[in-house]
């Protein structure tokens, strides 16, 4: 594994770094990440939203960790696992990446080192990933960390201001 970043837990001393990685994307996540890309837009309200995701981790319904260089522990990239279903041990990543550390295996690597520690320390069965079929780079990290696509979701996604778009599923099942 690549050895030039290490994944922590989201805390409230990120939040300066969080907010200036997700200006400098400000362009690549608003079709993608609109709403995490709008509680972030200035260092205050990172802090919010890192306490709100912090909260969300204490009761189970969300994990959200942050890819950190290992030089300059500047955040680089999210991986959130959320709309978990405890009940059918489902789990949905997100994830997001600074256009600079894009096409170098790191996303899929990290995928795949959470996606193990779903499946062992939170028990979950099925991981997914839902991406639109117009995101390349996300659905090469989807079949890169051993996704399968399993279809399309109709009328899956409404952006703002957009209509609402078809999405595809990949998921990755427990093997135990």
């Amino acid at each position: 594994m690549d050895k030039s970043f290490y994944i922590a837990n989201l805390e409230v001393s990120d939040a300066p770094h969080l907010h200036k990685f997700m200006m400098a994307n400000v362009k690549r996540f608003v079709p993608y990440l609109p709403y995490t890309l709008a509680k972030n837009l200035k260092v205050e309200a990172s802090k919010e939203y890192i306490i709100a995701q912090q909260q969300k981790r204490e009761h189970k319904h969300e994990y959200t960790f942050t890819l950190k260089d290992v030089t300059t522990n500047a955040i680089f990239a999210l991986i959130i696992l959320k709309d978990i279903d405890w009940k059918n041990g489902i789990g949905e990543f997100a994830y997001c990446i600074d256009e600079h550390k894009e096409n170098k295996g790191i996303m899929s690597s990290a995928i795949a080192k959470f996606s193990h520690y779903a499946f062992t320390d939170l028990h979950l069965k099925t991981l997914q990933i839902i991406s639109h079929k117009t995101n390349v780079a996300s659905i090469k990290v989807a079949i890169n960390a051993g996704f399968v696509w399993t279809k399309t979701l109709k009328n899956e996604y409404a952006p703002p201001n957009a209509p609402t778009q078809d999405m595809e599923l990949y998921e990755l099942q427990c093997e135990r």
